[in-house]
């Protein structure tokens, strides 16, 4: 394929996500109210008297929820465009083994939502309230204010799940491998605390809290790709043996 062949394909696969996206947000809308409702009457959530400050934020709260469910459901759609997409530059056999990666897309972002919202997001909130508490600070909260901190700690944290699939998708295609993985593991640190730092509040908790969770994913992921990477050279060392025989005889 040329290059304007490969951009159209890149552009026919980006218009099915974003339809596919569309409908999700759709169908979230619809979702929102049961969603808001159950993270407004949550354990977390008690003991605040939320506000509105502006005629938009109940819009805008609802569309942050629709936007959620839909980016949920998304999640294996657009990791199956991702796989169609390079999956003409793959052997067979690794086409079929990534095909399989695409179900544990959404198992690893529905884990990172868990996991944000009942472990990371609980400490930040109570950290945070606690030092308003000690300054003894009046509270009064928006309810804009309250699910903006809750979803810019949840959302990245679910996305940054997907980093152990990422890196088995890209050992299985021959792109990285466990050597080089080590090999970077400093400016990797580097970049997930700067990623910490970015997506979360400004708090030293937060960026902890959100840090830690994020270099054991990498270690993890570095964990995978040595069991892909032995794999591959089990089967590379098979082949060559079967070539030398065939060439021996």
């Amino acid at each position: 394929m040329t290059i304007v062949e490969h951009l159209t394909e890149l552009r026919r696969r980006i218009i099915a996500v974003l339809v596919v996206f569309t409908i999700g947000l759709a169908g979230g809308l619809f979702c929102a109210k049961p969603v808001y409702e159950y993270l407004i009457h949550a354990d977390l959530a008690q003991g605040f008297v939320l506000h509105a400050f502006a005629f938009w934020d109940g819009i805008g709260m609802y569309m942050k929820i629709a936007m959620a469910v839909s980016l949920t459901v998304s999640i294996p759609f657009i990791v199956f465009q991702l796989w169609a997409f390079v999956s003409p530059a793959l052997r067979p056999e690794e086409r079929s083994a990534a095909l399989r990666y695409v179900p544990y897309a959404l198992i690893l972002f529905v884990a990172g939502l868990l996991f944000a919202y009942y472990i990371v997001f609980p400490m930040a909130l109570s950290f945070t309230v606690s030092v308003t508490r000690d300054l003894g600070l009046e509270e009064t909260y928006g309810i804009a204010q309250y699910f903006n901190f809750m979803f810019s700690l949840v959302l990245p944290m679910a996305m940054l799940f997907e980093l152990p699939l990422i890196v088995m998708f890209l050992t299985k295609i021959r792109l990285l491998n466990p050597l080089r993985l080590r090999k970077m593991r400093r400016y990797a640190y580097f970049a997930l605390v700067f990623i910490a730092v970015v997506i979360t509040p400004p708090d030293f908790i937060s960026d902890f809290l959100v840090t830690v969770p994020l270099i054991v994913l990498y270690e993890f992921s570095v964990f995978l790709s040595a069991a892909v990477y032995r794999k591959q050279l089990i089967a590379d060392a098979a082949l060559e043996a079967r070539y030398a025989a065939g060439d021996h005889a």
